[in-house]
Formats: C-alpha cells, structure tokens, sequence
C-alpha cells in the first residue's frame, strides 16, 4: 500500500475537512498525517494529508473520484506520490558552497530530489558535476544575449522535465517573463542583510558595522528582485572578536542549510503560496523517515 499526499487550498467554507475525510473513508483510505491552516484574513484554507489507500486505490483513480467533491468547494487540489523524486534543475554562479551541500545531501539521501542538471554562467563546477554524473550546462549570459540565454535555459528545463530549478547563488537577475511562467517552482537564496547592505561585499559591510546576527533567506523567485515568499530563514549570532571572513564563512553555512530546507519542504509538498507569503507545514515526528532531514 503506497503512501499518498493529498495538498488542498481554497476559500473558507464550512465542512471542507468533513467532505476531505469522508470521501478518503469511504474509498477505504487511512490518514496518517495531517496538518490545516485557516487564514481568515485572507480567507484561504489550506490542507496536507497522508495517506493509504487499503483498497489499493490509484492516485489517478482518487483525483478523478475527488473531482466532483472539489467543485463546489473551489478546491486547488492534488494528489502527490512521495516515493517519486522531484526533478530539479540547480543554476550555480561562482559561489560552490550551496551546491556542494546539495549534491552531498542527495546522494545520501537527505534530500527526496533527482538533480536532472547543473546550469552555470561560467565553467568553475562542471569537473565537479561530472564527477556526480550530472549533465552540466555552461551557458554564459551577457546583456545582448540574456533572451537566447533564458531561451536556452527553459529547454533545459523542458527536456529534463524539471518541475523546480534551485538558485544556489546563481549571480544572473531572471527576466520578469521567466518568473511569470516559472512562478512557484523557482527556489532562490541569498543573505539576509538587504536592504542594509547592498552590493558587493555585504559580509564585509556587516562586520564594519557590527553586526551580531548573520542570517539568511530563501524565498521563491518573483519579478520584484529578492522580494518574493519566504519560504524558510535562518540567523546565526557572531561577536566582535570574529574577523570578516568569519562572517562569510558562517555565513555560508547558513544560506547552505537555509536552502535546503526550503528545497525539502518544497519537494514534499509541504509549502502554499499565500498572496506574497507562504504556509509552511512542518514535517510531522509521525512521518516517513524520507521526510525527516539531518
């Protein structure tokens, strides 16, 4: 008997968790797992549900089944597989700390992905990514060919039948059109200095300072640059007695494990869009062990 995940989000109305329940009960299905939200501000309910199915029933059988009683509800819904790996495309620049982490945590099974490919403007990882076995994409971006660069980039996508692609500090500002259409699948990382520090060197602009909490976040990719939901973040306290470099060292560490578990609540369907924020259910201590990360 497969596991099934069951995501759901609509207007608030009475009877949506009975209606969910009663149509899972009399197709024999046993929930294990559950988590709801209801923002009454914004008037949207949301729901994650795990599942069996004792009568063996196909997550296409149940989605065509549920149809009808989603209707009337106005429910966005599906019906997800997590023994299925999300395919991901990672698009790295010149900083290798995310990605290295990444590439770890998959291959001992940390994170529930498949990296279908790496993508880079420049050729400082692809000995690296070959070593994984990954196809690697050089694919350089200037102010003249950014159109065919982005062009380029969705067929890699397509052919490989991504369904997320991670900017693990990947330095390139993404059209408006590309994160119109990718909208929702586009997982991005950065410090959590903006708008203090701008630019350059913002460790090093955060030590001149004094700061004494470095952070980061990561968020899905919008048009407006770095403002898009937050999906996870992360702070991590330093003192006067540490040096620039300390900052961009712990730094790192943090924007790594900030990713990835923004990937990995992603990747097991537990994050909502919610108009510019997101609902983030945490990973049940009833859950499967492929949904617990170290």
């Amino acid at each position: 008997m497969p596991q099934i995940i069951l995501t759901v989000s609509c207007p608030v109305r009475t009877g949506i968790v009975a209606e969910i329940s009663t149509f899972l009960a009399e197709r024999g299905c046993n929930i294990h797992d559950s988590s709801q939200f209801t923002d009454l501000e914004n008037d949207r309910f949301f729901m994650r549900l795990s599942f069996m199915s004792e009568q063996g029933k196909s997550r296409e059988e149940l989605s065509e089944e549920f149809a009808g009683r989603a209707q009337p509800f106005g429910m966005d819904y599906a019906f997800h597989d997590p023994c299925q790996k999300m395919k991901v495309v990672i698009m790295v620049s010149r900083f290798g700390h995310c990605l290295n982490d990444l590439l770890y945590r998959c291959r001992i099974g940390a994170l529930p992905i498949e990296i279908a490919a790496i993508i880079s403007n420049h050729m400082d990882y692809q000995k690296v990514v070959v070593n994984h076995d990954i196809p690697f994409h050089c694919i350089r971006v200037t102010k003249e060919n950014k159109p065919q660069a982005e062009a380029r980039i969705m067929e890699v996508v397509e052919e490989t039948g991504a369904e997320l692609i991670v900017l693990a500090r990947y330095m390139q500002v993404l059209s408006d059109q590309m994160c119109r259409k990718m909208s929702g699948r586009i997982i991005n990382i950065h410090h959590s200095f903006l708008p203090s520090f701008k630019g350059a060197n913002p460790y090093k602009q955060a030590y001149e300072r004094g700061v004494k909490l470095i952070g980061a976040t990561s968020h899905y990719v919008t048009a407006d640059l770095d403002e898009g939901p937050i999906i996870e973040q992360d702070t991590i306290r330093v003192t006067h007695a540490q040096s620039a470099e300390d900052y961009v060292s712990l730094g790192r560490d943090v924007e790594s494990q900030v990713l990835a578990r923004a990937i990995h609540a992603h990747a097991h369907h537990r994050v909502f869009l919610n108009g510019n924020k997101t609902v983030v259910f945490p990973a049940s201590p009833n859950s499967y062990s492929s949904e617990r990360m170290g």
